[in-house]
């Protein structure tokens, strides 16, 4: 019941596929025909294609670098695909939305990637440190890597070791518009829920970092003299554009309230509104989700309360937060009417409920988006 307000497998190396573009040598026979036409000094047509920007491979990769910084400014990429391979003790950013990126052969780097709408495949590298956004990650063959993520689906590690992973935190004044060219949702995060490919019986490929790392004492911010020195950046988790969430880690308390915007003209701001509320009380985010319904997966997950609802999830998605703390529906239900009075929202009802409702709706968006 709850109440509502509204107004790999291990490859060896001689198994390694082979990287280097293969080069085709067609062979050409010379003519003495006439062009077809009675003008022979007629100059070819020009057509929509041949206009073109030529797009120059190199400008989309970072090959066999070291001990430089280097990347990409906002704007450079637009969503195209990008490589990074056999670099050495280098500092990488890349401030742009991208298709998917590939990073091989790499060690000892620290990399930032912008939100990918694809995959971001690492393949044999060691000593990374890294903040990614993504639709999918995946590595295979890597050494101690110590990643910062924020990820639509399940994150998969294969033949790999010494794997540690926290929550997304990063900000700079494109990184928004990024995630939305993107079609990433900051709201969806399964940073801490890793799927190990490869597992070894007695030992643990992977584990959660400190809660307390800081991401600028892993990846810093660039050097004030290189080319990314204009780019304003923040890794403070208030600022980040991605919600710090506890993901995996054991909840400090027993009780938790679900809480759910209805699609509106502000809902992405009414829940970072409803975070720094309830965060300020000293209660904790533990996950969220932005996921559709349908008619009957509201009555489904709301149950008692689905009528009522059922009309709002016509609008679009709906945004869910689980948040943790001793008294924490209580103190949920007072913002929503304090604070979201004219807004539609469902807010457990009672503590004795609450689990129900949390596990009701994340078990429900879990299936919903395949994990």
């Amino acid at each position: 019941m709850g109440c509502f307000f509204s107004k790999k497998s291990k490859r060896k190396s001689s198994e390694k596929e082979d990287r280097t573009p293969t080069t085709t040598t067609v062979e050409t026979t010379t003519s003495n025909a006439v062009p077809l036409g009675n003008n022979t000094d007629e100059a070819p047509k020009q057509y929509s294609w041949d206009k073109r920007e030529k797009v120059d491979p190199k400008d989309y990769m970072l090959t066999g670098l070291k001990d430089v910084t280097v990347g990409r400014l906002p704007g450079k990429l637009n969503g195209q695909q990008f490589v990074i391979q056999e670099c050495e003790n280098c500092n990488i950013y890349v401030f742009d939305h991208s298709a998917t990126i590939t990073i091989d052969d790499c060690v000892n780097c620290r990399i930032f990637l912008g939100p990918v709408k694809g995959s971001v495949f690492f393949r044999d590298c060691k000593d990374i440190k890294c903040v990614v956004a993504c639709q999918q990650f995946r590595t295979r063959d890597c050494k101690k890597m110590e990643v910062f993520l924020c990820c639509a689906t399940q994150p998969i590690i294969e033949s790999s070791t010494g794997m540690k992973f926290g929550c997304f935190q990063y900000y700079y004044p494109e990184l928004a518009f990024h995630f939305k060219d993107a079609g990433l949702s900051i709201f969806n995060n399964n940073w801490s829920n890793i799927h190990d490919f490869t597992p070894v019986s007695g030992e643990n490929n992977w584990s959660l970092l400190p809660e307390a790392s800081a991401v600028l004492d892993f990846v810093p911010t660039p050097d004030p003299e290189s080319d990314f020195k204009s780019v304003r950046i923040s890794a403070e988790a208030a600022r980040s554009i991605v919600p710090l969430t506890k993901g995996g880690r054991r909840k400090d308390s027993e009780e938790s309230c679900l809480f759910v915007f209805f699609a509106g003209e502000y809902t992405t701001a009414n829940a970072r509104k409803l975070i720094d509320e309830a965060t300020a009380k000293g209660f904790v985010l533990i996950q969220t989700k932005e996921v559709s319904m349908r008619p009957e997966d509201v009555k489904r997950v709301f149950q008692n309360s689905a009528d009522d609802l059922v009309e709002w999830i016509t609008k679009g998605p709906v945004i869910a937060l689980e948040l943790n703390g001793d008294g924490v529906v209580e103190a949920c239900k007072n913002i929503a009417s304090e604070i979201f009075n004219g807004t539609k929202v469902f807010v457990s009802d009672n503590k004795n409920t609450s689990s129900r409702d949390v596990d009701n709706f994340f078990n429900f968006a879990d299936m919903q988006m395949g994990l």
